[in-house]
């Protein structure tokens, strides 16, 4: 799946600046008229190591009223957690009626990083995936709103992207040992990636895979998807579209 993605795709940052004028008030409008119809929704990004997924995320942020969202960056879990069910601690981050929650990785964890890492055993995550189809399963029966994006960089990009973090004085910290690990296991990572989005693929969580290597791009990529993806929500429950949206000034070009 992924050799077939073309990395290569970019746009200019004039072009960028000009979508990002008519997609970003989309979005504030979008959000609110969710927020009023009762509409939960999940983003969740994964992505590479560098792929851009904090600096996308900081960006919808600021088109969006605060009230309205929360971001949940996922670490590993903690003590009290690895004494719950695997997902429990993803339950407790669900958004409410009308909320917007932004994951910086997510479940999907459990069949990467855990996986690769051999952190746990090859008959747990790989009952994994059926956990977390039937969690989204769950989810989108309630009446969420479900959006995945995966955003793929080559290694070679990679490893470009973390020697110019660490040149700088005020960017080092983003890179720690650990990067450098995953970046040598690259192609395993690559196996695990292509199982998870093979297996996890469904009509309730599809797939999104964001071409990143040009920030601009993916930006624009992600907005555009964001955006569709709550308009049908709306229209899929009857609800009409904000009138601003039928104006020039924010609709999309």
């Amino acid at each position: 799946m992924l050799e077939k993605v073309d990395l290569t795709v970019a746009l200019t940052k004039e072009v960028y600046r000009e979508r990002l004028k008519l997609l970003g008030p989309r979005l504030t409008l979008l959000q609110r008229a969710c927020w009023e119809a009762g509409v939960p929704v999940l983003v969740v990004f994964e992505g590479w190591d560098a792929s851009g997924k904090g600096t996308t995320i900081n960006l919808l942020a600021r088109q969006m009223d605060p009230r309205g969202f929360r971001i949940h960056p996922i670490k590993g879990a903690n003590e009290l957690e690895k004494q719950m069910p695997w997902l429990w601690r993803f339950w407790l981050r669900l958004p409410n009626d009308g909320e917007i929650a932004l994951f910086d990785r997510s479940w999907y964890g459990r069949v990467l990083v855990e996986r690769v890492e051999e952190l746990i055993p090859e008959a747990v995550w790989q009952q994994a995936y059926q956990d977390i189809v039937d969690f989204e399963h769950t989810l989108a029966d309630d009446g969420a709103v479900l959006i995945k994006f995966f955003l793929h960089i080559s290694k070679k990009e990679q490893k470009r992207r973390f020697e110019r973090l660490e040149k700088d004085p005020l960017q080092q910290w983003r890179v720690q040992k650990e990067d450098w690990v995953h970046h040598r296991k690259y192609e395993a990572y690559l196996a695990a990636i292509e199982e998870m989005l093979a297996r996890t693929e469904s009509e309730w969580g599809s797939w999104v895979i964001v071409e990143a290597t040009d920030r601009y791009w993916a930006r624009i990529k992600v907005l555009e998807t964001i955006n569709r993806r709550l308009e049908e929500a709306l229209q899929v429950r009857g609800k009409a579209l904000p009138e601003q949206l039928l104006t020039a000034e924010v609709q999309d070009a």
